[in-house]
């Protein structure tokens, strides 16, 4: 609980965007492995909302989140808000990642609310939203090689200690954080803005807890929400 205690959102955030929130949810004694039935029918049951025809694109949670990227200098057609990218992919099935990993993405598409999931043994220091000066470092692979790259000077970034732990809010998670099959004290990071309203947000988090109780019986779960 003191690390979460320790987490913020730096005023110059909630400067540009005052009806951000952030619920955030620590899971430790968590059961990780690879994707299993559990997991499954979570992710499943949540895809097949969408299987009948149902839209999404016009929902205002996902208009939000495309005009706070314009607003940051992000065009949403490149760089897609989480919950976006994963519903787009929806009708041709999400990948099967592990069941952690499987489990929060279940929630972000079943509430559409972009949803992360971090290690928190990776972690050195505190979790925090700022807008980034363009020096901190963000580990990540491209054309299958680690490779190291820099956000963009104001960007809004979630960074620890070391650097950089998801990009543009939440568009893209380093390698160095990152869910595995080994995670055994996890983070899970709802971002919710005015369109979608706290009892929506709560909801949300209730069903973040249901599914992680789900895959990891014993886990010990605590939660804290970050507002201006």
């Amino acid at each position: 609980m003191s690390w979460l205690s320790s987490a913020f959102i730096d005023p110059a955030v909630h400067e540009l965007f005052p009806d951000y929130r952030a619920s955030l949810v620590l899971a430790e004694n968590l059961q990780p492995g690879p994707s299993d039935e559990v997991s499954e029918k979570l992710l499943a049951d949540a895809e097949s909302r969408y299987r009948g025809g149902a839209s999404w694109d016009e929902h205002p949670h996902i208009a939000a989140w495309r005009a706070a990227f314009r607003a940051l200098g992000s065009k949403p057609q490149r760089f897609r808000p989480s919950v976006d990218a994963l519903l787009r992919r929806v009708p041709d099935g999400l990948p099967r990642i592990n069941r952690l990993t499987d489990v929060y993405n279940a929630v972000s598409i079943a509430h559409v609310v972009p949803v992360g999931g971090e290690d928190v043994a990776a972690y050195r220091g505190p979790l925090r939203l700022v807008r980034a000066t363009g020096e901190e470092q963000f580990d990540t692979v491209a054309g299958g090689e680690p490779t190291t790259e820099h956000p963009d000077p104001g960007e809004v970034v979630w960074r620890d200690d070391l650097g950089v732990t998801c990009r543009r809010w939440n568009w893209r998670q380093c390698v160095r954080t990152r869910l595995t099959t080994g995670t055994r004290h996890g983070v899970f990071v709802l971002d919710a803005l005015g369109a979608m309203p706290d009892s929506d947000l709560g909801a949300a988090t209730a069903a973040m807890i249901d599914a992680l109780r789900a895959t990891s019986p014993d886990a010990e779960i605590t939660t804290r929400t970050l507002a201006p």
